[in-house]
C-alpha cells in the first residue's frame, strides 16, 4: 500500500520524523469538524462534544500502546508530565530522592526534574557516550541508592534504542520507580505497555506519530495510581469536574488526576486521528518498513554511519558523519529537497511509512554526489 497519499508531503524527501512527522492529508478537516464546529455552529455549550475528543484520544492511545484508555491522562508537553509525576510521589524514602538518568537524554527532561522539587533531589548521569543499548551499562549505574530511573526508549541524537523491558525488570529487582519517555520511539518501535509494566510512560505525537505539538500523554500503572497525589491540579483532575463545590477535591480515581485545569482541545483531535490512523496500519510494520529503508543506508554508506545498525539496538533514526565533508553533503541534500538536520554526532535521517525507497536511493545519490 502506497501510504505516502495519505500526508502532506510537497514533493520533498522528508526525512525529520524524529523532529516533527508530517500531518494527515485530512488533519484540518478533524481539526474543523471536531473543534471548530461544534463552537461555531451550535448555540449549545461545545465541552460535550469537544470532551468526547478526549476520550477518541485516550482511545487511539490504547489501541497503540495495547492499553486501557483510563490509564491514559493528556499532557501539553513531556517536561509538565514529568514534574507532575515527580511532585506526585510520596513514596520515596528519602527526602532528597537519587533520580538516574543519561546524559544522552534530551536536556529538558534533566531541566524538568532539577527544578520540580526545588533542587531536592540528587541528579544522577550514566555519563555522555556510553552504550546504551547494553543492559550491563544500566547495571553499572543502578543501585540501591537510586529511587527513580529515567530511560528514554530511543535516543534521536545517537540513534540508540534502549533495552527498556529489561531496564523495567532491573528497576523492579532494586525496588525504584521507572519512568519511560517513548517521544523517539511511539509510532515507530513497537511497545506494549502491559507487558513493560513500568510505573509511568510519557510521549508525545509531534514526532512518528505526525500529530503536531500540544497532545503530549502520560500514561500511569492502574497498581500505582491510587497511591500519586498531583500536586499541579485543577477541576479536571477532580472525580466529578462539574461538582463545582469549592470547599471538596477529590482525585479522579483514573490517571485523570493528573490533567489539571480547562484542557485544550484542538491538538488532541488531530492527534487522535493521526494515533488512530498509525494504531490501524500496525506499529510493526511501520518498523519493518523503517528497518528495510536504514538498512539500505547502512548497505550504500556504512564507513559514515555513527549509530547502531542492528535493528535490535537502533531507534527509528540513521545518524551519518562525514567530518570535514558535512557542510558539502547538506548543502547537497538541501539542492536536492532533502529535508534532514544535524546534531553534534552527524546528519540525522529518520524514513517514516510515508518514505519509500526511491527517496532513499535519491539520498544515496545525492550523499555521493557531494563526497566525489
Amino acid at each position: 500500500m502506497d501510504y505516502k497519499q495519505d500526508f502532506v508531503l510537497n514533493n520533498h524527501c522528508y526525512l525529520l520524523s524524529h523532529s516533527v512527522g508530517r500531518p494527515l492529508k485530512t488533519a484540518e478537516h478533524i481539526a474543523h469538524q471536531q473543534f471548530f464546529q461544534p463552537w461555531q455552529y451550535s448555540n449549545a455549550d461545545p465541552w460535550a462534544q469537544w470532551l468526547c475528543v478526549i476520550t477518541q484520544f485516550q482511545t487511539a492511545l490504547a489501541q497503540l500502546f495495547n492499553a486501557h484508555p483510563d490509564d491514559f491522562c493528556p499532557q501539553v508537553n513531556l517536561s509538565s508530565a514529568l514534574c507532575k509525576i515527580i511532585t506526585a510521589i510520596p513514596s520515596f524514602n528519602t527526602p532528597t530522592p537519587t533520580i538516574l538518568m543519561a546524559e544522552d537524554d534530551f536536556p529538558s527532561m534533566a531541566f524538568a526534574l532539577e527544578h520540580s522539587r526545588n533542587h531536592q533531589l540528587n541528579l544522577r548521569f550514566i555519563p555522555k557516550g556510553s552504550n546504551l543499548t547494553d543492559i550491563a551499562c544500566w547495571q553499572r549505574y543502578l543501585t540501591y541508592e537510586v529511587d527513580l530511573v529515567f530511560i528514554s526508549h530511543a535516543y534521536s541524537n545517537t540513534g540508540q534504542c534502549s533495552p527498556v523491558q529489561d531496564i523495567i525488570a532491573l528497576t523492579q529487582q532494586f525496588n525504584c520507580i521507572s519512568v519511560v519517555d517513548c517521544a523517539q520511539s511511539a509510532g515507530v518501535i513497537p511497545l506494549d505497555l502491559k507487558a513493560l509494566n513500568a510505573d509511568f510512560v510519557i510521549g508525545s505525537s509531534v514526532k512518528w506519530l505526525c500529530g503536531g505539538p500540544g497532545a503530549a500523554f502520560l500514561w500511569v500503572n492502574p497498581l500505582r495510581v491510587s497511591h500519586c497525589t498531583p500536586q499541579d491540579v485543577g477541576w479536571f483532575s477532580h472525580r466529578n469536574p462539574f461538582e463545582f463545590d469549592i470547599h471538596h477535591f477529590e482525585y479522579h480515581n483514573t490517571a485523570l488526576r493528573f490533567w489539571g485545569g480547562t484542557p485544550s482541545i484542538l491538538p488532541y483531535a488531530i492527534a487522535a486521528q493521526s494515533i488512530a490512523y498509525f494504531a490501524a496500519i500496525g506499529v510493526q510494520q511501520v518498523r519493518q518498513h523503517n528497518v528495510a529503508l536504514l538498512d539500505k543506508i547502512h548497505a550504500a554508506l556504512p564507513s559514515w554511519c555513527v549509530s547502531p545498525q542492528q535493528p535490535e539496538f537502533a531507534s527509528g533514526t540513521c545518524i551519518l558523519d562525514f567530518q570535514h565533508q558535512q557542510l558539502n553533503v547538506l548543502e547537497k541534500l538541501q539542492h536536492h529537497n532533502i529535508s534532514v538536520d544535524v546534531r553534534a554526532s552527524g546528519i540525522r535521517l529518520s524514513p517514516h511509512i510515508y518514505t519509500d525507497m526511491n527517496d532513499i536511493e535519491r539520498l544515496i545519490t545525492a550523499i555521493e554526489e557531494a563526497l566525489q
